[in-house]
């Protein structure tokens, strides 16, 4: 008895000491943050916007207190205005974060707009975070407008059509959707509602059936991966973030065999990224060179900022045609890369956060009238005249249809223009347009050769002391 009195009391006193040990971490924990949140209140973001000091691009300044995936915040802000970054200069070290960035819009011209530029400031300085963590690669979201929901699976010719086809069964309307396709993998991110009362999907019987029978169109009868779909929580997040998060936990950065891809995605269009380490500084210094094109800094911090990175320092600068970006970064442990596993994974994912939306193809546009089934009839005639779906932005305001597709052969090669000319004539030369063929573009200029930005900032080093890690091509 009395042993039984003593080991209870000791396990009564290491619970008690387990108890207040947690308790104290919690309250630590909160206290960071709201120590955090007081810095911020005290220093809130300034943003300076200026159209004088560049002759081509309207500069922004943004300086704020840094928090990891404020660089993120920024970019996003940027990008959900349709600007594009021409140029960016980043420094987030010591607490503090000041980037600059050259921006033009889709014309070409710099932000004159003082509503936009007004709009573009209130955003920077509001300080609001949206940056979620990785959730599940899918789900179901409802929200009040509508709901969200989240597909990955194997690519397949005509797996849109299908997806679309059971949506249309299922009297769901699809108002917005955005479906990305990388090495053999596709992501979607699909906004539907009730097709007869126009709100958000919210029976829970009904979201059951219709990610049941979702989940069995994915699989397919040849699926690499099994579909996995999950209920996941209400939740506000970017949908091209959600993309790239959706992608990333598919695992679409291991790559394929060469014949599973389409003829159009060869090893000459692919990105370089090249790691090296920068041993006097303790920083990872990763170098990429690619075709440059709308979004490709925001796909890039956006994978750098899910892997767990911070960018200490960093530039872009694009031509032409060419890109060409660097960043210092570090884990959030603040310790730089150290494994080859790690390197290797690091240029495999920032190479896929590039390609996902880089596709080379026929660019179509519909412009219409909405109606219920319209996107399943549209896909269905896509498929029927043996066109591949490679990407697809889907939007729907005030009754008015804007699609654009990204479409190849079944084959991944360029599509073949009596094809298209039947396309026209079957849903209307007023309705479905050509946009784009990159397949006929012109050639990008010849690559030159460009030194390290920060050659100046770190004098301490040479170049010796850059040892070089691994370079793919």
């Amino acid at each position: 008895m009395v042993l039984l009195l003593l080991f209870l009391k000791s396990f009564y006193f290491e619970s008690l000491c387990v108890g207040l040990w947690e308790l104290r971490e919690n309250f630590g924990r909160k206290m960071d943050d709201e120590y955090a949140k007081l810095i911020r209140r005290m220093n809130p973001p300034r943003v300076v916007i200026d159209n004088n000091s560049c002759e081509d691009a309207t500069v922004i300044q943004v300086d704020s207190v840094n928090k990891h995936g404020i660089l993120l915040e920024v970019v996003q802000v940027l990008t959900d205005m349709n600007l594009i970054i021409t140029k960016a200069y980043i420094s987030c070290d010591a607490g503090w974060f000041m980037d600059v960035f050259n921006v033009i819009n889709y014309d070409g011209n710099k932000i004159r707009d003082k509503e936009v530029i007004d709009y573009i400031q209130r955003r920077l300085e509001s300080n609001a975070s949206f940056s979620p963590s990785l959730r599940d690669s899918v789900g179901v979201m409802p929200s009040e407008e509508h709901t969200s929901i989240e597909l990955s699976g194997t690519d397949r010719p005509g797996l849109l059509s299908e997806v679309c086809a059971v949506l249309t069964d299922l009297h769901c309307s699809v108002v917005n959707a955005e479906i990305w396709t990388h090495n053999a993998r596709a992501a979607a991110v699909v906004h539907v509602t009730d097709d007869s009362t126009g709100c958000a999907i919210k029976d829970p019987k009904r979201l059951s059936t219709i990610k049941e029978l979702l989940c069995n169109v994915l699989k397919g009868n040849d699926d690499l991966k099994t579909a996995n779909m999950t209920l996941s929580p209400p939740g506000v997040t970017n949908r091209e973030r959600r993309l790239h998060q959706i992608m990333f936990a598919d695992r679409d950065y291991e790559r394929v065999e060469v014949d599973r891809l389409g003829g159009l995605e060869n090893k000459k269009s692919r990105p370089n990224v090249t790691v090296l380490d920068c041993s006097q500084k303790d920083y990872t210094v990763i170098t990429m060179r690619s075709k440059d094109r709308p979004k490709l800094l925001f796909d890039i911090i956006c994978t750098l900022t899910d892997m767990q990175y911070v960018v200490f320092h960093g530039m872009v600068n694009t031509g032409r045609m060419e890109a060409y970006q660097e960043f210092y970064i570090r884990h959030v442990d603040g310790l730089p890369i150290s494994s080859e596993a790690e390197r290797e994974r690091v240029v495999q994912c920032l190479e896929a956060a590039i390609e996902r939306r880089a596709y080379e193809g026929l660019e179509l546009e519909l412009c219409t009238e909405d109606r219920v089934g319209l996107l399943s009839d549209i896909t269905r005639i896509f498929r029927e005249n043996s066109l591949c779906i490679k990407r697809a932005e889907i939007s729907t305001k005030v009754g008015q249809v804007k699609d654009t597709f990204y479409v190849t052969d079944v084959t991944g090669n360029p599509v073949d223009p009596k094809i298209i000319d039947a396309l026209r004539r079957q849903i209307g030369h007023s309705v479905l347009k050509v946009k784009h063929n990159s397949s006929i573009s012109p050639k990008p200029p010849q690559e030159t050769t460009m030194g390290f930005l920060f050659g100046n900032l770190f004098k301490a080093r040479n170049f010796q002391s850059f040892k070089l890690v691994r370079s793919y091509s």
